[in-house]
C-alpha cells in the first residue's frame, strides 16, 4: 500500500480494474496543482469514473494517458464505491466540474494566467466571460473553440505558448481530450497543470445544467443526466459491465505515489 506525504496530507492510489485513482479530496486537489505551478513541473489531472475506466481497459492508448497523468480524481461515485469495495477509505467525490473552478479562484489569487480549450465557437468565449465574472481578478490568457482546422490544431500549442498560460482546461469530451493532453502537454512550454473538464465549459455558458445539489448530495447526477438526455442510456451497458468486473474482484492493488 502507497501513501502519499503531501504538504501534511496523505492519500492512496489505487488500482481499479488496472486503471488508476487517486483518493485525494478537493483541498488536496487545489493545493497540489498550486504546488505544481509553484514549483514550476508540469503534470495532467484526469477524472475519473466507472465509464472511463471502461474505455480505458479497452483502449490502451486512453489508458497510457491516464497513467501519465499527475493526478487523477475520483469523480465518479461508482469508482469510490469499487475503491472502498477494495478495502481503500476514501472520502467524498472530486467532481471535475467542481475542482475546475477551484483551479480558476486558485488563479485569480495567486495571478496564474489561464486557457480555455475546448467547447463550440459560440460556448468558449461565454465561458470565459462567466468565469471573469465570478472570480474578479482571473486572467484569461486565451481561448479556443474545439472546431480547429488541420492549420489550427497545428499551431495551438505554439498560441497557448505565447499567452503565457499556466493553467490550460481542455473540454474535448473523453477520451479525445487525454489523448490530446497526453500528446501535446510536452509541447506546452508555460502550462504546468493541465485538466480535462469535459463539458464543464458547456455548463459556465450556460448551455447545459448540471443537475441540482440534491441530486449531487445524494450521488444521482449520472441518473439525472440520462433524464435529461436519453441518448446517454447507451452508456449504461458499460456501467453495468463495470459493476461485474468490480464485484469479481477488479480492485487489484493501492500503489505508492509520490507527491
Amino acid at each position: 500500500m502507497t501513501e502519499v506525504n503531501f504538504r501534511g496530507t496523505a492519500w492512496e492510489r489505487v488500482t481499479i480494474l488496472g486503471v488508476p485513482m487517486d483518493c485525494v479530496s478537493m483541498t488536496q486537489a487545489v493545493l497540489f496543482a498550486d504546488d505544481m505551478v509553484r514549483g514550476n513541473r508540469k503534470g495532467a489531472i484526469f477524472a475519473i469514473n466507472p465509464e472511463k475506466i471502461v474505455a480505458a481497459v479497452e483502449d490502451p492508448r486512453l489508458l497510457d494517458a491516464i497513467k501519465s497523468a499527475a493526478l487523477l480524481i475520483p469523480d465518479g461515485i461508482g469508482a469510490i464505491l469499487a475503491a472502498r469495495f477494495g478495502g481503500v477509505r476514501t472520502g467524498s467525490r472530486v467532481p471535475g466540474a467542481d475542482l475546475m473552478p477551484e483551479l480558476c479562484a486558485l488563479a485569480a489569487i495567486r495571478g496564474y494566467p489561464v486557457f480555455l480549450f475546448g467547447a463550440r465557437p459560440e460556448v468558449t468565449p461565454r465561458a470565459a466571460m462567466a468565469l471573469k465574472d465570478a472570480y474578479p481578478g482571473l486572467k484569461i490568457a486565451g481561448f479556443q473553440n474545439g472546431y480547429l482546422t488541420a492549420a489550427e490544431a497545428q499551431t495551438l500549442p505554439e498560441r497557448i505558448n505565447a499567452s503565457g498560460a499556466r493553467l490550460l482546461f481542455v473540454g474535448l469530451g473523453s477520451p479525445r481530450q487525454e489523448l490530446w493532453i497526453h500528446e501535446n502537454l510536452g509541447k506546452l512550454t508555460n502550462v504546468n497543470v493541465c485538466q480535462g473538464v469535459g463539458g464543464t465549459l458547456d455548463v459556465l455558458a450556460g448551455r447545459v445544467k448540471r443537475a441540482p445539489e440534491a441530486w449531487q448530495r445524494s450521488y444521482l447526477e449520472w441518473l439525472y443526466r440520462i433524464v435529461n438526455d436519453p441518448s446517454r442510456i447507451k452508456r449504461f451497458p458499460s456501467l453495468v459491465s463495470f459493476a461485474i468486473k468490480v464485484w469479481r474482484g477488479g480492485v487489484a492493488s493501492k500503489d505508492a505515489r509520490q507527491g
